[in-house]
């Protein structure tokens, strides 16, 4: 076989190869790119039927904010706004260390208080702990004990991982702190189990991606007790009135 056919044959085994690697390269992209619609599409779905499963409505406690997200103490000239999750170990800290002044702030209509529970920690617990507590919560604002309640819940807080109190140990707490049988009936029907779903989403529009989550006046700011009391006082002279909640 001459030099030239041999050259020949060599480009056309080439320029074959050039197109089978080609070929595998375009297989290849269009598998990825079936992929991602396949994952894509899902995704929607998913969250199709997450969003249809949504309770539309909801039931909202005595005492709530404007946006029915959380619940109000006080009615002083600088709004401080609270984001918590009763299973969530931060905030049980932030409680502990600075709870009773910041509670105390509002008792005295130095602040308006709005406390805000949420339930991003169920799958942390396997009975719905922070949905059923951020529930319970809304009954005890019913029946004038939030503060109250809200204290006793952070006293008896479960670990992670495990059961957190069931229906009737919340409903036992509650009576702890003064609320009656009408705490317990709406603790037991569920009144505001789907409450906590709205709290929550309310809270993600906001752009609160964690618990412990502290605003002053609408500012976000360190959830310690010296850092909420400087944001206070430096609100407080130029503030006329609370910001929105």
């Amino acid at each position: 076989m001459s030099k030239r056919a041999q050259e020949q044959r060599q480009t056309a085994r080439m320029v074959r190869e050039q197109i089978a690697r080609e070929k595998r390269r375009k297989r290849t992209l269009w598998i990825a790119v079936g992929t991602v619609a396949v994952l894509v599409i899902g995704g929607m779905i998913g969250y199709a039927i997450y969003a249809g499963n949504k309770p539309a409505t909801w039931n909202t406690p005595a005492n709530a904010n404007a946006g029915q997200d959380g619940i109000v103490t006080g009615s002083g000239p600088v709004a401080v706004d609270i984001y918590q999750d009763y299973l969530c170990p931060y905030c049980k800290q932030l409680h502990d260390s600075a709870g009773s002044q910041i509670e105390q702030m509002a008792t005295d209509n130095k602040i308006t208080l709005t406390i805000h529970p949420i339930a991003i920690l169920d799958s942390r617990s396997t009975n719905q702990y922070s949905t059923r507590a951020a529930a319970a919560a809304g009954c005890a604002s019913d029946g004038g004990k939030f503060l109250a309640y809200n204290d006793a819940l952070y006293g008896n807080q479960p670990a992670e991982g495990g059961a957190g109190p069931s229906d009737d140990e919340l409903i036992a707490t509650g009576k702890n702190v003064g609320l009656t049988d009408t705490f317990a009936t709406c603790v037991q029907d569920g009144r505001y189990m789907t409450w906590p779903v709205h709290t929550t989403d309310a809270a993600s529009a906001r752009g609160v991606s964690g618990t412990p989550s502290v605003f002053v006046n609408g500012t976000k700011v360190n959830p310690t007790l010296a850092d909420i009391q400087k944001a206070v006082g430096a609100a407080a002279p130029a503030s006329g009135s609370p910001s929105a909640s």
